[in-house]
């Protein structure tokens, strides 16, 4: 995620960053996670909230669970800024544990607090908390989870139990107060977090990571690169050396691999809903660990590279990974425009299918641009957080490209003349599949 789009939120009294919502969440699907499908047309329009907060359809309500600058439950500190990523993990006597990721960059933010065991380089401001919750999603704890790290932007569960996040920089040590080299995946135990610590996988890459998803079946993680300049992010899948072993199994070290999708070597210029791909190949990354050049810049020989600007939310649903290209910008440097894609690969029929298409977004009210975190509904349908201008969402995508809203964040951070809307992020479900879980990324800090 680009940081010339965050919106500073300095200009209401609110300070949500973390919401719980629920209703007829079963009715809101139907299908299986297979079929990715998600019951046409929603389930009826958003009624406007009172409380001015979060609209949602009939029948559903919410809950905010967590505030900026608040104390943690723990003791240890403030609530961090930049509520991005999120998974949530089952705990025991139906407990959930919610793993969220704080974004933070060097200046200007509430940073991740240092623990002792927890803390990989006291120069990062960036890091997750942990959150446990009962039955009724009332907040039993909130805890450090993992701290300094850099930038942590999305990540994904693993079929463990385990939360990877992901930092999206490349910062070395001597830059920016950095005491070590970033741009690692780090693994995180909700429940028990110094039962994994803060050590970094390193033979994941080291690049501007955004998101991950593991295949159940393989053990094979694939992780998505935010690049902020041309040439844009790879498509990446990590080949462990000890698939599915649990916690530590990541630590054993693995094979990096990138994309290619022969004949394309930027995927804006695909732009027609349904275009497939088939014989998808996987070239090794030369330097993971990018010692000299970046991954991105690498030599990956006379037939290159696939590109993609804005490579950010990814989610393993069924038989296949889905990830998202939030936009495209020729200015840029990509080789077209769009307004947001979601692509599926389909690992056992090396299949790269063009799912959906987003905007352009005529009215800043209306849906249509700018996708970016994701992740597949219990019971099917595809969910997608907005980033983009005017009104800010979460969707349902049906598999046929339908699109539709289930909810729409309702705080005007602007003015009645010029109204802006801050972005979702960490879109989750409970593990029974009863209630969403969605961060407000930037939430505003009151009036002094």
């Amino acid at each position: 995620m680009s940081a010339t789009r965050r919106q500073i939120l300095s200009r209401t009294g609110a300070s949500v960053a973390g919401i719980a919502f629920t209703g007829a969440l079963s009715e809101l699907f139907t299908g299986t996670a297979t079929a990715l499908s998600g019951r046409r047309g929603g389930y009826g329009p958003l009624v406007p909230d009172p409380d001015g907060l979060l609209d949602l359809p009939a029948g559903f309500r919410y809950k905010v669970l967590s505030r900026t600058g608040d104390p943690l439950r723990s003791g240890e500190g403030l609530v961090p800024s930049n509520h991005d990523g999120m998974g949530a993990f089952a705990g025991r006597r139906g407990r959930v544990h919610l793993v969220r990721n704080h974004e933070n960059r060097v200046t200007g933010k509430i940073a991740v607090p240092t623990v002792p065991g927890l803390t990989y380089d006291p120069g990062g401001k960036g890091g997750c908390t942990a959150l446990e919750l009962d039955g009724r999603a009332d907040v039993l704890g909130e805890r450090v989870a993992i701290a300094g790290t850099a930038v942590n932007c999305a990540g994904g569960p693993t079929p463990w139990n385990t939360w990877l996040t992901c930092e999206e920089t490349e910062d070395r040590a001597g830059t920016n107060g950095y005491t070590k080299d970033h741009g690692f995946v780090f693994e995180v135990d909700g429940a028990d977090p110094h039962r994994t610590g803060a050590v970094p996988l390193t033979a994941m890459g080291r690049f501007q990571h955004e998101a991950v998803a593991v295949d159940p079946a393989s053990g094979i993680v694939y992780e998505t690169e935010d690049a902020f300049e041309h040439p844009f992010g790879l498509f990446h899948r990590f080949l462990p050396n000890k698939p599915l072993g649990g916690t530590g199994s990541l630590r054993a070290g693995g094979a990096l691999e990138a994309m290619r999708v022969p004949g394309v070597p930027d995927l804006s210029v695909i732009q027609e809903t349904g275009a497939r791909f088939d014989g998808i190949e996987w070239v090794p990354v030369p330097d993971p660990l990018a010692t000299s050049t970046s991954i991105r810049h690498q030599d990956f020989g006379p037939r290159g590279i696939t590109h993609a600007q804005k490579l950010e939310g990814c989610y393993w649903g069924g038989r296949a990974v889905y990830f998202v290209s939030s936009f495209a910008r020729a200015k840029d440097g990509s080789a077209a425009t769009h307004f947001g894609q979601v692509w599926r690969y389909e690992p056992h029929k090396r299949r790269l299918t063009l799912v959906v298409v987003f905007g352009p977004d005529t009215d800043v009210r209306l849906p249509g641009e700018s996708p970016d975190n994701i992740c597949l509904a219990p019971t099917g349908g595809l969910m997608v957080c907005e980033d983009g201008n005017g009104a800010q969402h979460v969707f349902g995508v049906r598999e046929d490209g339908e699109v539709y809203a289930v909810a729409r964040g309702a705080q005007n951070i602007g003015t009645p003349e010029a109204p802006e809307w801050g972005e979702f992020a960490g879109v989750t479900f409970s593990p029974d599949g009863s209630t969403m879980y969605v961060n407000c990324y930037t939430p505003a800090r009151p009036s002094r």
